[in-house]
């Protein structure tokens, strides 16, 4: 509710409503035409019925720009129910007695008022200046004309020492208003320490504030994203018997998100739609991310579908945050339709809505969609930042997308706001060490060392890889006396990525890995020990192997499973292979393997290593083997799952592979044309093969 502030001395001191509930945030009066001029007869005083406008103290605001709503005002001639309607005289715009007319008039004296702020605004800080300005106002200084000086100033300084001038020149009916005004000035200029200080002014002189000098401070504190100040002084209301009114309460939800008290938050906010207040889309958006820091990403969508429903219109703030939501959940085909329903609505992409996309898309591995976004913010002419460049490297990393990893890398090097850092090196390592580009890796070790930058753990295990990929065993070793060298701790990863070059490693060189392993993970040497053996006592490999595995942490312990039965499998030593998997399905490091249904039998092997599902089909055949001697009934039909796909690096799938080795062994498991990496066979073709043989299979990889 807004008021109007009357230019007679006397008004202030009538209009009870006014200094109970004014807000004194003041509006300039809009620009009238003066094409016709109507007056009243003996109306040439400052008693004008046209008087400025004054709009409520919001703190509904947005942040950090203010925005102030108009008063609908009653025009100038608006009558009083029972009151004589007064007669009006035509007064020819042109003559003098029209400008005459103009210089008494009330918005002639408030363009006047607005002067002397501006004034006031641009002089020197000093109480002179300040004084000589004021001095214009007169030596019978109004009221109303000193909050409307007050209201219209943004200089904090300056406005503090007009306060003071006014204040003593004035004896104002209420004080607080002055203070209010003030504060707002504090606001504009975003000074909280001013504001705070003021407020232990007005206690010192017994002045007491009321709602709006606290929803000021409030909104004050919001402006300059001090949360937990809104908090505190939100805390304070109650001491001096004000209670907040529903905009102070929808307010104080986002601050109490943003000050990190989330359970305060989500209680406002449920009270807020029992109650339904108004909130602003700066809380909305505040909401959003408190659900989505907390995990709760349909949380996210709920309030945003509510935001709607209220008929709030999503400003460009509150999509950006949905999409970076979004892109934590790992929600890429909601993050599409987000970011279209916002360019439908007429909504155009900053760069915080770019940056919310490719960390979605890398996040996800959209490589396809992470590279348009890429490309758009070159077309528009915007830089990307460091963190933004590392996201699209570290997810070609993922994807495989050497050559437009290349791309943007060379993009980085010549953008001249941004240079790369330890983890732009470390993609790029990781990038070429998985495509087998030795070359192309050293030589982004040797820009990294000459950057100033030390290699790290991720860089040294990357290169390790690329090594053991390329048989360049030697170098393996001097990668790992390296790490040594710089004392670097090797992690489960590093121990990891040493045990799967093994893998790739001639028998005869073995010995040299071994000494490594060992110093790394004495459990894993002592188990890669075992296993080279040919004999062990029974139950030793079990029980070191399950020691090891319980040592590690839960990402790995799959990969380290792996990498040890096609170990076993690259030596032919199938039995131990079998004890392994057994030992996985043990402890649950393999689980879903198999699956049997009233219809079909399946073993599923796209989450295996391929000596690991070479290990599975062999026991698997063996069971169904056993069940045909036992007489059990097999399904009508039996199914090998592989997965369709393949490693990003690699030429071949698990498919590939499994379609060569079933030919191998005469079994009648055939490639489903309509089930992509199913492998199926009936009940009578599985049952006359598993007849016909004679033992069971020894499978080499």
């Amino acid at each position: 509710m807004a008021y109007h502030l009357c230019s007679s001395p006397s008004s202030l001191g009538r209009d009870r409503r006014y200094l109970h509930n004014s807000v004194s945030f003041l509006q300039k009066p809009t620009v009238r035409s003066f094409g016709n001029l109507f007056f009243q007869p003996n109306s040439l005083s400052l008693r004008s019925r046209i008087s400025p406008r004054i709009a409520q103290v919001s703190l509904q605001d947005p942040i950090p720009q203010e925005t102030q709503n108009l008063d609908a005002s009653n025009p100038p001639d608006s009558q009083a129910p029972g009151r004589k309607t007064k007669s009006y005289i035509w007064v020819n715009p042109r003559s003098p007695r029209a400008s005459k007319l103009r210089q008494h008039s009330y918005d002639a004296r408030y363009a006047s008022l607005v002067k002397t702020a501006e004034s006031l605004d641009s002089c020197e800080a000093t109480e002179e200046d300040v004084s000589q300005v004021l001095r214009c106002l007169g030596d019978r200084i109004l009221e109303q004309d000193a909050v409307i000086v007050l209201n219209n100033m943004s200089n904090p300084e300056t406005a503090l020492l007009a306060f003071g001038f006014l204040r003593k020149r004035l004896k104002p009916s209420r004080e607080v208003i002055l203070y209010n005004v003030t504060l707002k000035v504090f606001r504009k200029s975003r000074d909280f320490d001013r504001a705070e200080k003021l407020f232990d002014e007005m206690l010192e002189t017994e002045v007491k504030p009321d709602n709006v000098t606290f929803s000021t401070i409030i909104s004050c504190a919001r402006v300059c994203s001090m949360p937990n100040k809104a908090v505190e002084w939100f805390e304070k209301m109650p001491e001096f018997g004000c209670r907040p009114d529903d905009v102070t309460y929808s307010a104080m939800i986002d601050a109490y998100g943003r000050a990190g008290n989330v359970d305060m938050a989500l209680s406002l906010y449920d009270r807020a739609r029992t109650e339904k207040w108004r909130i602003d889309p700066v809380t909305f958006s505040t909401l959003i991310r408190i659900y989505g820091m907390s995990g709760n990403f349909d949380g996210c969508l709920n309030v945003y579908e509510e935001m709607k429903a209220l008929g709030v219109k999503p400003n460009l703030v509150i999509y950006n945050t949905l999409l970076d939501s979004m892109g934590r959940a790992k929600r890429p085909w909601q993050v599409k339709n987000i970011y279209k329903e916002m360019t439908n609505n007429g909504l155009q992409p900053n760069w915080g809505t770019y940056a919310a996309l490719i960390r979605a898309y890398g996040r996800a591995r959209y490589g396809e969609d992470a590279l348009i976004v890429y490309r758009e913010i070159k077309e528009r002419g915007l830089e990307l930042s460091v963190v933004l460049y590392n996201t699209l490297l570290a997810m070609c990393a993922d994807v495989g997308c050497t050559e437009e990893a290349a791309e943007i890398f060379e993009d980085m090097k010549s953008s001249g706001n941004c240079m790369p850092d330890s983890w732009t090196f470390s993609s790029m390592i990781t990038i070429y060490s998985c495509s087998g580009k030795v070359s192309e890796a050293e030589a982004m070790l040797n820009a990294m060392l000459e950057a100033g930058f030390e290699p790290n753990i991720f860089v040294l295990t990357s290169l390790i890889q690329c090594y053991g990929k390329a048989n360049r065993t030697d170098d393996v070793v001097k990668t790992f006396d390296r790490l040594m060298e710089l004392e670097i701790t090797p992690d489960d990863r590093f121990c990891g990525c040493m045990l799967n070059v093994m893998t790739q490693t001639p028998k005869e060189e073995l010995g040299k890995l071994i000494d490594c392993i060992d110093k790394a993970n004495p459990k894993l040497g002592n188990v890669v020990k075992l296993l080279l053996e040919e004999q062990n006592e029974e139950g030793t490999l079990r029980k070191e192997a399950s020691e090891l595995l319980d040592s590690v942490s839960v990402d790995v312990k799959k990969a380290y499973c792996n990498c040890l039965i096609d170990l076993c499998v690259n030596l032919d030593m199938l039995e131990k292979a079998c004890e392994l998997f057994d030992l996985g399905l043990t402890l649950e490091v393999y689980t879903d393997i198999q699956s049997k249904l009233p219809t079909q039998w399946s073993l599923y092997l796209k989450s295996l290593s391929l000596g690991a599902a070479l290990t599975a089909l062999h026991i698997w055949m063996n069971d169904l083997s056993k069940a045909v001697e036992s007489g059990e009934e097999l399904p009508a039909v039996l199914g090998i799952n592989t997965g369709h796909g393949k490693h990003k690096y690699s030429d071949k799938g698990l498919a590939s592979v499994f379609e060569s080795h079933l030919k191998e062994l005469n079994a009648p498991f055939h490639e489903a044309p309509d089930k992509i990496g199913w492998f199926l066979t009936t009940k009578v073709a599985a049952t006359s093969w598993l007849e016909s043989r004679s033992s069971p299979e020894l499978i080499a990889a």
